[in-house]
C-alpha cells in the first residue's frame, strides 16, 4: 500500500502547496502561480480594507477574501458578521469570475445579508449600502460565462470614508 503524504505548512497543518492562479484555482505543481496571502495576519481595519481593495482591483477576489477572513478571525466578536460578510462578497465574485453562477449568486446574497445590519453605522467608511446594492445587482446578472473580476470589482469604502 502506498502512503499518501499531505502537504503541510510550517505548523504541521494540512495545506495544499500547489500553486494557485489569481482566482485561487490550483495549478499543476511546478507552474508559475500567484503568491498566496499569508494566513493569520492581524491588520487594523483600514489596512484590511486597503489590502482587500488592492487585491480586488488586481482581479484577485479570492485573495481579498483571505484578507477579510483574517479580519473576522482576529477582530472583535461583534464585528465577525461584518468581516465574514465582506469575505463572502469577495468569494462570491471569485465564483462569478470562475463561471459558477449558482455559487457566486448564493455567496453574494449571503454576504450582502450579513453586512446589511451595519448600514446605519458604515464602520470604517465601508459603503455598506453600495456593496449590498452591488451584490444584489451582480447576483441577478451572473451567467455561465465567467465575469471579469477586475471590471466587476466593487469599491469597498465611500469616497472620503475610512
Amino acid at each position: 500500500m502506498t502512503e499518501s503524504r499531505r502537504d503541510r505548512d510550517i505548523e504541521g497543518r494540512a495545506r495544499n502547496a500547489r500553486p494557485r492562479d489569481g482566482l485561487g484555482r490550483p495549478l499543476p505543481y511546478g507552474a508559475d502561480g500567484v503568491e498566496r496571502q499569508p494566513e493569520g495576519v492581524v491588520r487594523a481595519p483600514g489596512e484590511t480594507l486597503r489590502e482587500a481593495q488592492r487585491l480586488l482591483d488586481a482581479g484577485m477576489p479570492f485573495h481579498a477574501h483571505e484578507v477579510f477572513e483574517d479580519a473576522w478571525k482576529s477582530g472583535p466578536d461583534e464585528e465577525e458578521p461584518l468581516w465574514r460578510g465582506m469575505a463572502q462578497l469577495a468569494v462570491g465574485l471569485t465564483h462569478a469570475a470562475r463561471g459558477n453562477p449558482t455559487g457566486g449568486a448564493r455567496l453574494l446574497l449571503r454576504g450582502a445579508g450579513r453586512i446589511s445590519g451595519y448600514a446605519d453605522r458604515a464602520p470604517y467608511g465601508i459603503d455598506v449600502s453600495g456593496l449590498t446594492s452591488w451584490a444584489h445587482e451582480l447576483a441577478e446578472r451572473i451567467g455561465d460565462t465567467p465575469l471579469d473580476a477586475v471590471a466587476e470589482a466593487p469599491r469597498l469604502t465611500r469616497p472620503g470614508g475610512e
